[in-house]
């Protein structure tokens, strides 16, 4: 498995990547009005912007097939997703790692926004909550989530 930096070709499956989990993994977890807000805040301009800054990096299996992404913005982790059907295999943890490893390097303490499917991960690896967030969306819907931190 390996990590590099998303370029504008990678768009499409940056996209790909975090409207199929979105849709597959997250009814699971959240009402409707919250995973059509999720779908419309990883939309295609925020990812392109994100391309264009330069803090969107993708997951590659051994055989180079692109199965995760992961961006980064100053000290803050966004967007990790990795496709359903590879997940439980080591490259969320991958991403997490790499994300953990360039934000030490200018930080010490990574923040996020915990989506509820991610959340026992993240404890595992050391971060705690620090804010409570509930936003109302469509549909007389809510999501809630909390904001986590590690200190490095």
């Amino acid at each position: 498995m390996s990590i590099r930096k998303a370029v504008l070709s990678d768009l499409n499956i940056v996209r790909e990547i975090s409207e199929h989990t979105i849709t597959k993994i997250y009814p699971h977890y959240y009402p409707k009005g919250a995973v059509d807000f999720f779908l419309a805040h990883h939309n295609e301009a925020h990812i392109l912007d994100d391309i264009y800054l330069n803090r969107v990096f993708l997951c590659l299996d051994l055989v180079q097939n692109i199965v995760g992404t992961v961006t980064i913005k100053d000290n803050e982790i966004c967007r990790l997703f990795v496709l359903p059907a590879h997940q439980r295999k080591g490259y969320g943890t991958e991403l997490l790692d790499f994300a953990e490893t360039i934000i030490a390097e200018q930080y010490s303490q990574i923040v996020l926004d915990a989506s509820l499917p991610a959340k026992k991960m993240y404890r595992r690896r050391g971060y705690v909550d620090t804010e409570f967030h509930s936003i109302s969306v469509k549909y007389g819907d809510f999501l809630c989530y909390d904001v986590m931190e590690k200190q490095l």
